[in-house]
Parts: structure tokens; C-alpha cells; sequence
């Protein structure tokens, strides 16, 4: 059988491939089982510095399989049970927003459902021209899952409500409009070009840009002024005594690149 989650590794760059081209990657319970499992090593991992997220073949992730939330409907688990089973997959969400290191999105074609909830968790969107994001919960009567509903608020603010409940199909120019998406390139040059990304991010200071995503998500989650300065003097500091700092600071007088190795 293949494998519903492909994993590869180059350097300190981590690529997590939803495998399931012939359903446009829509998730399964045991796909998002190995998603949540390859999740919470890649956070903790030392060697792993960046992370990117994509999927096989003509589309990046269409939502959740009807066919198995069809048979869960069948199943005796509990409205409890699968709650709870739901709640723990929506972890992937988290883990993309604030695992300690950068995490970046590379999508083409269909980015519906907890596909775009799962796009939108990540810190970069690289979209191909030939994106189509929508939300899809309303059409098929749900109310939207994998943290959809805190990032398009995050993202469009009052606009997230006309997003959410009318599901307009958005193509790459009218994604990238609205700043739902980071990046839009060409199709043929999508790979090369978010992986191009991802790698920047990898080769960077990944402490000091671990400190500065909990940074930004400690004031998205509504940190006051004085909380969020708070936790800038305690960062700030925690970073000027990092290797990557000095050498950072020495490559600025020595008028070279920094070379940064994580410490």
C-alpha cells in the first residue's frame, strides 16, 4: 500500500508530502494520524530547522475524505469519542503555528476544508497559479475545523465572516489580495521556489526565529501592549546571548554572511 505521508529530508529542511494524489490528498484519520506523529518530531527535533508542507500530484489537500467521515458516521464511537479523536488531530494546526522553528505551506490547485485550515496554520503560503482556496465547510454543512475560524479572522478580520459562510472559490491573484497568501509563482516553478523559500528560513538563526513566532502568537492571542512587551525583553535577551548572535555580529564586521548553527 503507499504511503499516505511521505517524509524527506535535506539538511536541516523537513518535507512532509500529504500522499493521496488521486483524492487531491483529502485526509484520512490514519493520514492525519502519521501528519500529527511526523508533527511532534519535527518540533522537538534538533536537526530539523524549517518545515514544508505539501501535497502530491495537481492539488495540495481538498479537506477531509467524505468516504471515511461517511463510515465514522456508521461507527459506535460516541458524539465524546470523536470529539476528542477530532480535537487531537487539530494538534497538526498548533504544532504548524508554534512549533519553534519557521513552517511554510506549498500549494497548488485545491486548498479547501482542513486543507486550507492546515495552509493557513503555517508561518509562508507559496501558492502556484493555479490555486483554488475555498473554505467548503458550509457546502457540505459543517462548521469548519483545524483552527479555520481563528486564522481567517487573523487574516481578513471582519471579511472572514463573508469568507466563511458564502465559500467563494478564490483563485492565486485574488488569494494573494486579500493576504491569505504569502507568495503566487508560476506552476512549473512551484517546488523550486518554495523550497528556495523554506531553505532561506532553514539556514537562518532558528532559536532567534523560534523566539520571534512566539512573539507574533503570543500577541495574536491578545497579549496586551505591556504583556507583549514583556515577552519581546525576555526573548531579546535569551537571543543576544546565542552563538548565532555573535556570529551574526561578527560577520556584520567582518562585512560577510552569517553563518548560523542553531546555538
Amino acid at each position: 500500500m503507499d504511503q499516505e505521508l511521505l517524509e524527506s529530508r535535506d539538511g536541516g529542511l523537513l518535507t512532509i508530502t500529504l500522499n493521496r494524489p488521486q483524492s487531491l490528498n483529502a485526509l484520512t484519520p490514519g493520514m492525519t494520524d502519521a501528519l500529527l506523529a511526523a508533527l511532534r518530531r519535527a518540533a522537538i527535533d534538533p536537526e530539523v530547522r524549517a518545515v514544508v508542507l505539501t501535497g502530491a500530484g495537481r492539488g495540495f489537500c481538498a479537506g477531509g475524505d467524505v468516504k471515511s467521515m461517511a463510515a465514522a458516521e456508521g461507527a459506535a464511537a460516541t458524539p465524546e469519542a470523536r470529539t476528542a479523536q477530532l480535537r487531537e488531530h487539530m494538534e497538526c494546526a498548533r504544532l504548524l503555528r508554534e512549533m519553534p522553528k519557521p513552517t511554510v505551506a506549498v500549494v497548488r490547485g485545491a486548498c479547501a476544508g482542513a486543507g486550507l485550515s492546515l495552509a493557513l496554520a503555517c508561518d509562508l503560503l507559496v501558492a502556484s497559479e493555479t490555486l483554488k482556496m475555498t473554505s467548503a465547510f458550509a457546502k457540505v454543512g459543517l462548521s469548519g475545523d483545524f483552527g479555520s475560524t481563528y486564522f481567517l479572522t487573523q487574516l481578513l478580520g471582519p471579511r472572514a465572516r463573508a469568507f466563511a459562510l458564502l465559500s467563494p472559490v478564490l483563485k492565486a491573484d485574488e488569494a494573494l489580495q486579500m493576504g491569505l497568501v504569502t507568495r503566487v509563482v508560476p506552476d512549473a516553478a512551484l517546488e523550486d521556489e518554495g523550497r528556495a523559500l523554506a531553505q532561506q528560513l532553514a539556514q537562518g538563526p532558528t532559536l532567534t526565529l523560534g523566539h520571534i513566532k512566539s512573539n507574533l502568537n503570543a500577541a495574536e492571542q491578545g497579549a496586551t501592549l505591556s504583556q507583549a512587551l514583556d515577552h519581546e525583553a525576555v526573548r531579546h535577551i535569551r537571543c543576544a546571548q546565542t552563538e548565532d548572535h555573535l556570529e551574526a555580529a561578527r560577520a556584520f564586521v567582518e562585512k560577510r554572511a552569517p553563518v548560523f548553527a542553531n546555538r
